[in-house]
């Protein structure tokens, strides 16, 4: 069954975080939304909207406000031949059975329909839908796409699961694993990293398994970020437990700031400018000096939309990673706006921090 998320609400169109955080949310129980559709609170078209919807074979989960939740409990009861009643303080239709504060959960014809409502700053209700926990999710490094769809399929056909292998960066593919009738995942995915030992890891979010093994080998990390902003901060301290492996990130914009906080010699940027494989090398080895961590990362780079020259264009990015008996630095001429440079460059970063320790990573 597709899974469908309907927004009714000029809120949910309008405060970003809001919607973020209701898609975040759904997507940690469900994995895969098939579709997302918005409603204004005076769309006429709502109604047959969801009359359609819910004479579909489909799961939907209808999210609105606390103040729409009874209206929209109408126009379901009005689509489903039913009327509302009141049950310990909630209005909701007669022929639901399921239903916790601010949720309930309604099966009709084919459909299943999980109704809740969510304000700002509100906690989030109890998500009634069930999901089978028949899916799991890999990453592989430093191989080609082509070439694991060569390794993977033979395996998946032999433990009956289907695969969909996608590129996140160069060097980087995503493998979401599904089972199907009679499919093994736990035997597949061991026999995948049978075959790509040092290249396979398990798990939905790669920044959580890096936390899991630091903390687990007692060990910190440490950023020095220029065009990123702070971005490669945010993808570890939006995630449980970073407190326990970041020591801490600097944010080092001008030239000034990198000599003063990070020790970067005036001379090294005069010679070869802020952008420049000496400078995040220096840059990685000042703030591991600051921190005394384990691993440094650092980047530097022109992320655009403009500021750039012939010889490094918008796109030209620098990394430098760190350990305690070995550093190494990459340039990267990536494509795209402001924000995607500056996110395909933290996944480089993330790539680089895999791979420059195998022997915990893998």
């Amino acid at each position: 069954m597709k899974l469908h998320l309907i927004f009714i609400g000029n809120k949910f169109i309008y405060n970003k975080s809001l919607k973020e955080y209701v898609i975040r949310k759904i997507e940690q129980k469900a994995d895969f939304i098939d579709s997302i559709t918005y409603f204004k609170e005076s769309d006429n078209s709502l109604f047959l909207y969801l009359q359609q919807e819910l004479n579909l074979s489909d799961k939907l989960i209808v999210v609105t406000s606390k103040q729409h939740f009874s209206t929209v409990g109408k126009l379901i009861c009005t689509a489903t031949s039913d009327n509302q009643i009141l049950k310990d303080g909630i209005l909701i239709p007669s022929k639901v059975n399921l239903f916790e504060n601010g949720s309930y959960l309604l099966e009709y014809e084919k459909s299943i329909t999980n109704v809740l409502h969510i304000d700002e700053m509100q906690k989030f209700p109890e998500i009634l839908l069930y999901f089978e926990d028949s899916k799991a999710t890999i990453h592989i490094f430093e191989e080609e796409k082509d070439t694991t769809l060569v390794i993977l399929n033979p395996i998946a056909q032999t433990y009956d699961v289907k695969i969909d292998v996608v590129t996140i960066i160069d060097g980087w593919l995503r493998v979401d694993v599904r089972s199907k009738k009679y499919g093994n995942i736990s035997k597949f995915i061991t026999s995948a990293k049978q075959l790509l030992p040092n290249k396979l890891i398990g798990g939905e979010c790669i920044v959580t398994y890096i936390i899991s093994k630091l903390e687990l080998y007692k060990r910190k990390i440490s950023f020095a970020e220029s065009c990123t902003g702070g971005l490669l901060t945010y993808y570890f301290t939006k995630r449980n437990g970073a407190s326990k492996i970041l020591d801490g990130s600097l944010v080092t914009y001008s030239n000034t700031i990198k000599e003063n906080w990070l020790g970067v010699e005036s001379e090294t940027l005069k010679k070869f400018g802020a952008v420049s494989d000496e400078v995040v090398e220096e840059m990685s080895e000042g703030v591991m000096n600051v921190s005394s961590s384990d691993y440094s990362i650092s980047i530097s780079g022109v992320a655009g939309d403009s500021g750039g020259t012939d010889f490094k264009p918008v796109g030209t990015i620098y990394i430098s990673i760190r350990t305690k008996t070995k550093h190494e630095e990459i340039r990267l001429d990536l494509k795209g706006d402001r924000n995607y440079i500056q996110y395909q460059s933290v996944l480089f970063c993330i790539k680089m921090l895999l791979l420059i320790d195998k022997e915990i990573f893998f």
